[in-house]
């Protein structure tokens, strides 16, 4: 009996770790996005909207984690078959589902108690935030186009809320600038996708027999000139001309980010490249910096 319990004590570590994994932390850089309007409404240095921000931005990590493991249930079948995705925790086994489901169903509940707690408003993004992702889980992933568009309505609540959790209006710009990064890295992903499949790396999902590389590239190009356009002219309607100086390194990190996936097929998982890729990272670096000093000064 006292030979088991190291075992089980390992066994619960495993497990610990495999939620954790499920979780995909890596992922909630996504939701940085509800940081947007604390920058553009020049309260960086606003002690209590920052901590408001930050209980926003915790809110959703709960919530975009607990999509994640109902994602990850729902998809149990298919993962198992996929070379890589076969390695994800529940696919392998370390992790049953229904421990899966209920540990998402605690972060949920976490994640609009938290919503709620901060405002009413935050809480109700927070809700539709967790209806849409178990509607994308369950149907629209499998619709072409949809899918993607769907992606940047989260992105869109995201930032929406994080301007709900601070008191300030939500900028029209703001959520059309977002909303066109979030197509531009979503479509991205999908031509990743497509040049993994084609090269017999990988199956795809099966949304990507609608998809083509010639069509997610026409989509990359005008979504990719669309968002350029669309922040231009947000920095200067809505914040202030002298914004427009932060301009050059979106355009820049835009470039880089289509070169990349050009030319070494990234974009598959775009967490990765945008917290590895060097170049991208001090373009946004550069952004965070000047932006600061512009509404700081």
């Amino acid at each position: 009996m006292l030979d088991a319990t190291p075992t089980i004590a390992h066994r619960g570590a495993w497990v610990a770790r495999g939620l954790l994994t499920a979780a995909r932390p890596r992922q909630w850089i996504k939701n940085l996005f509800v940081f947007a309007a604390l920058v553009f409404a020049g309260k960086l240095d606003n002690g209590t909207s920052f901590a408001e921000a930050i209980a926003c931005f915790a809110a959703f990590c709960a919530a975009s984690s607990a999509a994640y493991l109902l994602n990850d249930v729902v998809d149990l079948d298919s993962d198992r078959a996929h070379p890589v995705k076969s390695r994800r925790p529940i696919a392998a086994g370390v992790v049953a589902p229904r421990l899966a489901l209920m540990v998402a169903a605690a972060l949920a509940t976490l994640a609009i108690a938290g919503g709620f707690a901060l405002d009413v408003g935050v809480g109700a993004y927070v809700c539709g935030f967790l209806a849409i992702q178990i509607a994308y889980s369950a149907t629209l992933k499998h619709v072409a186009l949809l899918d993607v568009m769907v992606i940047a309505g989260l992105f869109v609540i995201r930032a929406a809320a994080g301007a709900q959790a601070i008191g300030v209006p939500s900028s029209d710009w703001l959520l059309v600038c977002t909303a066109m990064i979030a197509l531009f890295l979503g479509f991205a992903k999908r031509r990743g996708e497509l040049v993994l499949v084609h090269a017999d790396r990988t199956p795809g999902r099966a949304v990507l027999d609608d998809y083509s590389l010639a069509l997610v590239d026409q989509l990359l190009a005008i979504v990719g000139a669309s968002t350029i356009i669309a922040y231009t002219l947000y920095t200067i309607d809505a914040v202030k001309h002298s914004f427009l100086a932060t301009v050059p390194f979106v355009v820049f990190g835009i470039f880089r980010y289509l070169l990349l996936v050009h030319k070494e097929d990234l974009g598959e998982e775009p967490e990765r490249v945008l917290l590895s890729d060097r170049q991208i990272i001090l373009a946004v670096a550069g952004w965070i910096a000047v932006a600061a000093f512009l509404k700081l000064r």
